[in-house]
Formats: structure tokens, sequence, C-alpha cells
């Protein structure tokens, strides 16, 4: 059964259409990579698979016991969310939001958790670093550890890489692999058509939907 199916897809903004027509499957052990050019809508479509934009027309339908809001999510990130003032184990353990519920406070099974991921990215030295002093290679592997938090299934990345030099990408990639080889589901947005051949199983270029209306 399919994780995420995506049927007569429409996503735009105040009803003015940015991809139409997009059908897809995404099953669990897949590394779905969805490319295109900067600007061509694909951050619009992974906001409306997030549920944090409404979609204009067709539906995406979760399977297989998945809910929206237990997917994993990292950003791009803006200026300001770079220079953010916060421990990096205070970042990390902010992913465990969801999970609260009706609580207040983060439990010792979510500290654990959060720990837990840090070391997973290798970061452990840097947990009680102040965040916005890290380098982009090591804010990526920050907000990597976060979104693991919310998720034991899928995780949606948008632009991973980007802003990083060629040595931290290719580190980013493969840590990205690894995750994938240990079963998690990726979904990973990207401008970069090239590399993502070396590691994808399956891709969607969003360049083939543009200026389609709904």
């Amino acid at each position: 059964m399919a994780l995420l199916t995506a049927r007569s897809l429409c996503v735009g903004y105040e009803g003015q259409a940015v991809l139409s027509d997009i059908n897809f499957e995404i099953n669990a052990g897949d590394y779905f990579c969805i490319i295109g050019e900067n600007g061509s809508g694909k951050s619009t479509m992974m906001k409306t698979m997030l549920g944090l934009q409404s979609l204009i027309s067709g539906s995406i339908e979760f399977g297989d016991g998945l809910i929206q809001n237990e997917i994993g999510y990292l950003p791009q990130q803006s200026v300001v969310q770079r220079d953010f003032p916060a421990s990096v184990f205070e970042i990390v353990l902010s992913g465990c939001q969801n999970s609260l519920k009706k609580k207040f406070f983060y439990t010792k099974e979510h500290k654990a958790l959060a720990m837990e991921n840090i070391k997973r990215m290798g970061i452990e030295d840097l947990k009680d670093r102040c965040y916005r002093e890290l380098s982009g290679g090591q804010q990526q592997r920050v907000l990597l550890a976060r979104a693991l938090c919310a998720t034991k299934r899928v995780l949606l990345l948008d632009e991973p890489v980007a802003g990083l030099d060629p040595i931290v990408t290719e580190e980013m990639y493969q840590l990205i692999k690894q995750l994938n080889d240990e079963g998690l589901t990726i979904i990973m947005i990207s401008h970069d058509m090239v590399a993502v051949k070396d590691y994808a199983t399956r891709i969607l270029n969003v360049n083939d939907m543009e200026g389609m209306s709904c």
C-alpha cells in the first residue's frame, strides 16, 4: 500500500495554479525526489503535502496508517532562522512538539529521543552550543535531527543542501542515503537534477507540469 498518493493534484496560491495534474505514489522505503528549476513550485507542492497550504483541487491521500502530522520536515532556512538564539538541544527537542498533544512540558522520553537523534547525526559535542554559532552544515544536521524527532517513517526535505559547499553537500547526501537505507522513506525537493540521480529511487520533474490550468 502506498504511504502517500497524489491524484490530479493542483497547487498554488489564492486560487492561482502553480502546478497541476500531479499524479504519483510514494511507497515505504522510497527515496523520492521532486526536481525542477528554482521557482517552479516544488516548495508549494511540499507545503501542500504537509497540510501547511490548502490544495486547489485534486487530492492527497495517506495510507498504511501514516498520519500527516507525523511526517518529519526539514524546510529551507531563512536568514532569520539561521540566527535563532537557542541551543542545539532545544532546537532538536522542539521536533517532539506534535507529540505533546495536551501536555505543556516535554517528558524524559522526549528528551531521550532528542539525544538519540543528536547522536545519530554525529553532533553530540554540539548539543549545548548556540545554534546561530554553527556552520551551515552543522545547522543542517541539527535540523535533520529535529525532523527525526517528529517521525519514524517519512522525512520531507526541502533543498537540504542549499548554500552548502561541495564537500558538505556530499556528506549531507550520504547522510540522507544512510537514513533511507535504515528504512526511512525520503521525499526530497531539489533543483540539483544531476546529483539526485545517484541517490533517488524515483524522480518527479515538475518542469513538465508548469503552466497548466486546473
